[in-house]
């Protein structure tokens, strides 16, 4: 589970610097993954706006497969996704 108040620390680091092996380091509890936006399936949302990164909900990270979630309650882990050039805020 991921609570809300990890979501927005997360997302607050992100927004300060935008580096797994930073996040790693400061959210060692949790597992990080990146990619582009638009490597993102439709059918899942946002959980929080970082500035030029999305987070996303990722599950699985204890062993399984990584597969993505919109349930914080399911999450074990961030996917860091880099927004499009034109989607900056």
């Amino acid at each position: 589970m991921i609570a809300t108040e990890q979501l927005n620390a997360v997302a607050e680091a992100a927004r300060a610097k935008a580096d797994i092996a930073a996040l790693r380091e400061q959210f060692p509890a949790l597992h990080f993954t990146e990619c582009s936006d638009d490597d993102v399936s439709p059918n899942y949302r946002p959980a929080i706006d970082a500035g030029k990164h999305y987070l996303y909900y990722i599950a699985g990270a204890d062993g399984h497969c990584l597969s993505m979630t919109n349930d914080p309650e399911m999450a074990t882990g961030i996917l860091l996704a880099e927004k499009a050039e034109d989607e900056d805020d």
